[in-house]
């Protein structure tokens, strides 16, 4: 029996660069720290002051767009799946 690898597709992204995450939170106390820590854990240099934010029509929902130093596929992958499973996130970009 002979195993097949599955290739890995190439990347469309020469690392590293500047990678803008759109992050969709809810509007409640504490989600820009919240945001930023999470992504320090992966990119120690990143700053607030690579965020910008958008308020929703209503206000309920807010979104940061975080511009991180990507290094990798990996901190990429990291990042997000960590992001996605914070209870604050409701959706990623």
């Amino acid at each position: 029996m002979t195993t097949t690898e599955i290739p890995t597709p190439e990347s469309l992204i020469e690392y590293p660069c500047e990678f803008p995450i759109k992050v969709f939170v809810l509007a409640q106390q504490g989600f820009m720290q919240a945001v930023t820590e999470i992504i320090l854990r992966y990119d120690p240099d990143f700053s607030t002051d690579n965020i910008t934010m958008r308020d929703s029509k209503t206000a309920k929902y807010i979104c940061l767009t975080c511009t991180i130093n990507a290094s990798s596929r990996v901190q990429l992958d990291a990042i997000y799946q960590t992001l996605f499973d914070h209870p604050m996130v409701v959706k990623l970009l």
